[in-house]
C-alpha cells in the first residue's frame, strides 16, 4: 500500500512538473496580444463580467498567490483578464492637440508635397518629428489656404495678395458632421470631421458614446471644384492623426459602444458597412478595460485600396508617432500590490524557490502603459511590446524616439525622471528624479539634449545629457519665476520657452515667522534661454504680455506657432482677458482695468495675432497686433484663441480666423487685403 502512495505521489509530481513546463514554454512564446476568442468574451468584457477562468495558470500559482497577496484590495481576477475594482473614468480625450521632438527646428519645414508647384516659400504647420506630418485647422500650398470656418471648408485663392477671394467651400453631407482637422497631401485634401450623436443624458454619453470620426478625401487638382474620391467613418471619437509619405493614419479612442443590444464592430467605407466582427478587435494581456481604440491607415497614393482598421482594447491618453513606430500610452492607477509571480518565474531557472526572492514592491500611484506598433513596408500597422512605468506624461512632447531608443519624461510628486527604452521596450537607463513636490511643465528631447522645465513657485530648467542612453545625466539648471508650458528650438544651443510669467509671495503669521510661500500668475511670458554652456544655462530675454488671465492656444498647442529664424519672426494667438481681480499691480493701466469690472460682469475678449522680431541680440520685440475678434459674450472666459492661425507665403503674413482672413505685410504690418469668410 506504501509502494502505490508513493507512486501515485510520484506520478502526481511528474504530471504537475509536464503540465508547468508546457505552461512555462506556453507563457513564454504567448505574444502580448490576445484575440478575442467568441463573441460572448467580447460582451463580458463589455459588461464588465469577465467568467474566463485559466484552471492550470491558478492551480500553479494559487499557493503564491496567497503569499503575495499582502495588503492587495480584491479584484476580479479571471485567466488573463484582470478588471480592476477602481471603476471606469471619463474619457479624457483633448482633441489633436496633444498631441506633439526630434531635431525639427522650425515651421518654415515642408509640409506634405504638394503638386500645384507653387514656386513661393511658405510656412507650414509646426510640427513634432520630420516628415511626420500632422493634422491642423489651416493648411497652405502656397497659392491657396484650406480652412475651417464653423461647419465649412474654405478654400482661399490668395495667388494676389491683393485680391484674395475664395474659391470655394466644403459643406459637410451630413449636419451632425463638424469638421475638426484637415491634411493636405498633394492635389488631395483629407478632412477628419467628427460626427455626434445627441443625448439628454450625461451618463449615457459618457458611458455609450455616440460620436464618431469621419474621414473624406477629395480631389482638389480643380480648387473651385473639391470632388470627393473617398471616405470611411470609425464608430470611435477623433483623438489624433499622422501623415507619412502618403500614408494617412488616423486614431480613434472611446467606450465600447452597444447598438441594438450588440456590440458595434464595423466601420463604414464609402458608404458600405464593413463588419470584420470581434476577431478583428485584439486585447493587450493583463490590460482590463472597456475603452476601444481604432488605428486605421489608408494610402493616399492609391486611394482605390481599401482602409486598413485595426481594434484594440486600451485607452489613449497621450500619443506619439516617429516615421516607424506609433506609441500610443494610458495612465492607470494602481492602488493594489504588484501582483501574482508569472508562472515563467515559478519554474524558470531559479526553481521554485525564486519566487521567494519576488521584491515586495507596494508602490501605489499613477502608471503610464505604453503600447508601441510597428508601421510595416505596406503600410500595415502592427502592435510590438509595451512597456510600464510609474509617473505620468504631460503630452506628445514627452516622448521622444532616437536612434533606434525611446525617451520618455515622465512625473510625480517624487519628482520628474527620463526613463530611456531600447527597441525592445526594455529600460535600459534613467536619470535621478528632479525636483520632489514639483510638476513637470514641459519637456523637449533635441538630439543627444532634453529640457525639463518642473514649477512649484519657481521655474527650474533642467539641460539633460542624454549621449549615454544607459547613464542620462542632468548637467546644468536655471531657476527664474515662470514656468515654461511649451518649449521650442532657436538653433542647436538656444531655446524658446512659453508659459506664465508669477510672482512668489511669503506669507508670514502675525509673529512674522514664514508659514507658506506661494506663487501667482501675472501674465504670460516668452523666453530665450542661451543653453552654450549646458553646466549654467541662462535666459538672455524675455517679455510679458497682458496680465493674469491672458492666455494663447499655443500653451497648450504647439500648433498654433508660427516661427521662422531667418525671418526673425515669432507669431501667436493671443487672447486678452481684461479682468482681473487678483493682481495687485499699482499702474494706472492695471487699476483701470480692476475698477471696470465687477464679479458679474464681462466685457469682451480681445482676440489678436501678437507678430514678434527675434533674434539673440535684440531678443524679443513687439512688432504689432493684427486683431480678428472681439465678442461681448458674457460666457466668453473660456473661449480660446484655438481658431486663429497665422502662415506666412513669401513676404507677407496671413492671419486666419472663422471669420476673415487678413493679409500683411511682414516688415511693418501693413495692411495689403482683408476677406471675410463668414456670413454675420
Amino acid at each position: 500500500m506504501k509502494k502505490i502512495v508513493i507512486a501515485i505521489i510520484l506520478i502526481f509530481i511528474l504530471i504537475l512538473s509536464i503540465l508547468g513546463y508546457k505552461v512555462m514554454v506556453t507563457d513564454n512564446k504567448e505574444a502580448e496580444l490576445v484575440e478575442i476568442s467568441s463573441k460572448a468574451e467580447l460582451e463580458a468584457i463589455y459588461n464588465r463580467d469577465i467568467d474566463e477562468i485559466s484552471i492550470p495558470s491558478k492551480l500553479l500559482t494559487l499557493p503564491f498567490s496567497i503569499l503575495y497577496e499582502g495588503s492587495r484590495s480584491f479584484t476580479s481576477s479571471m485567466g488573463d483578464v484582470v478588471i480592476n475594482s477602481s471603476g471606469i473614468t471619463p474619457d479624457s480625450y483633448t482633441g489633436s492637440s496633444g498631441i506633439d521632438p526630434g531635431s525639427y527646428t522650425g515651421s518654415a519645414a515642408t509640409d506634405s508635397i504638394t503638386s500645384t508647384q507653387s514656386t513661393k516659400e511658405y510656412s507650414t504647420t509646426n510640427i513634432q518629428v520630420e516628415n511626420v506630418d500632422e493634422a491642423d485647422i489651416t493648411k497652405t500650398d502656397g497659392d491657396y489656404i484650406y480652412s475651417l470656418s464653423e461647419d465649412k471648408v474654405v478654400i482661399t485663392d490668395v495667388k494676389d495678395e491683393t485680391q484674395i477671394k475664395i474659391a470655394s467651400e466644403i459643406e459637410p453631407e451630413d449636419s451632425n458632421t463638424i469638421p475638426s482637422d484637415l491634411i493636405l497631401y498633394n492635389d488631395k485634401l483629407i478632412v477628419i470631421s467628427e460626427k455626434t450623436k445627441s443625448t439628454s443624458s450625461s451618463y449615457y454619453y459618457y458611458y455609450n458614446n455616440r460620436n464618431s470620426t469621419v474621414v473624406t478625401v477629395y480631389d482638389i487638382s480643380d480648387r473651385e471644384q473639391p470632388k470627393k474620391i473617398k471616405d470611411y467613418q470609425l464608430e470611435q471619437p477623433y483623438y489624433t492623426s499622422r501623415c507619412i509619405d502618403g500614408r494617412l493614419y488616423v486614431i480613434s479612442s472611446g467606450y465600447l459602444k452597444e447598438e441594438n443590444d450588440e456590440i458595434v464592430t464595423y466601420y463604414y467605407e464609402d458608404g458600405k458597412q464593413i463588419d470584420p466582427g470581434y476577431k478583428n478587435i485584439k486585447r493587450i494581456k493583463d490590460i482590463d478595460t472597456t475603452y476601444q481604440t481604432i488605428l486605421s491607415m489608408l494610402d493616399l497614393n492609391n486611394i482605390n485600396e481599401a482602409v486598413k482598421v485595426n481594434s484594440y482594447l486600451m485607452n489613449v491618453e497621450n500619443a506619439y508617432v516617429s516615421e516607424n513606430n506609433i506609441y500610443l500610452l494610458e495612465e492607470k492607477y494602481d492602488g493594489s500590490y504588484s501582483g501574482n509571480p508569472e508562472i515563467s518565474s515559478i519554474f524558470g531557472l531559479k526553481g521554485i524557490f525564486g519566487a521567494f526572492e519576488y521584491e515586495d514592491s507596494n508602490d501605489y500611484g499613477t502608471y503610464t502603459y505604453i503600447y508601441k506598433f510597428n508601421l510595416l513596408e505596406d503600410g500595415s500597422i502592427q502592435y510590438d511590446k509595451k512597456a510600464k512605468e510609474k509617473g505620468q506624461t504631460i503630452n506628445q512632447f514627452s516622448i521622444d524616439e532616437y536612434e533606434g531608443n525611446l525617451r520618455v519624461a515622465l512625473y510625480n510628486s517624487k519628482g520628474s525622471r527620463i526613463v530611456i527604452f531600447n527597441d525592445e521596450m526594455k529600460k535600459i537607463g534613467e536619470t535621478e528624479k528632479l525636483a520632489e513636490g514639483e510638476k513637470m511643465y514641459s519637456s523637449r528631447f533635441l538630439g543627444d539634449r532634453a529640457y525639463l522645465v518642473t514649477y512649484k513657485t519657481i521655474d527650474p530648467l533642467f539641460v539633460i545629457d542624454l549621449s549615454n542612453p544607459e547613464n542620462p545625466q542632468v548637467l546644468g539648471e536655471l531657476k527664474i519665476p515662470g514656468y515654461s508650458t511649451y518649449l521650442h528650438p532657436y538653433d542647436e544651443n538656444h531655446l524658446i520657452g512659453i508659459g506664465m510669467q508669477t510672482e512668489e509671495k511669503v506669507n508670514r503669521d502675525s509673529s512674522g515667522r514664514v508659514r507658506s510661500t506661494t506663487a501667482t500668475i501675472t501674465g504670460m511670458k516668452m523666453a530665450l534661454f542661451d543653453v552654450t554652456d549646458v553646466n549654467n544655462p541662462i535666459q538672455i530675454s524675455d517679455t510679458i504680455i497682458g496680465d493674469s488671465r491672458t492666455t494663447s492656444a499655443i500653451l497648450t498647442n504647439h500648433k498654433a506657432l508660427l516661427f521662422s529664424k531667418e525671418k526673425e519672426l515669432l507669431a501667436i494667438p493671443v487672447n486678452n482677458y481684461t479682468e482681473d481681480f487678483e493682481i495687485e499691480n499699482s499702474s494706472d493701466e492695471y487699476e483701470s482695468i480692476v475698477n471696470s469690472y465687477t464679479n458679474y460682469k464681462k466685457e469682451y475678449v480681445s482676440e489678436g495675432y501678437f507678430v514678434y522680431n527675434i533674434n539673440l541680440t535684440d531678443g524679443f520685440t513687439l512688432k504689432g497686433t493684427i486683431t480678428h475678434d472681439k465678442t461681448k459674450s458674457k460666457y466668453s472666459y473660456y473661449n480660446t484663441s484655438r481658431l486663429l492661425r497665422g502662415l506666412y507665403i513669401d513676404d507677407n503674413l496671413y492671419t486666419v480666423s472663422e471669420d476673415y482672413i487678413k493679409v500683411n505685410r511682414l516688415d511693418d504690418l501693413q495692411e495689403i487685403s482683408q476677406l471675410k469668410i463668414k456670413e454675420d
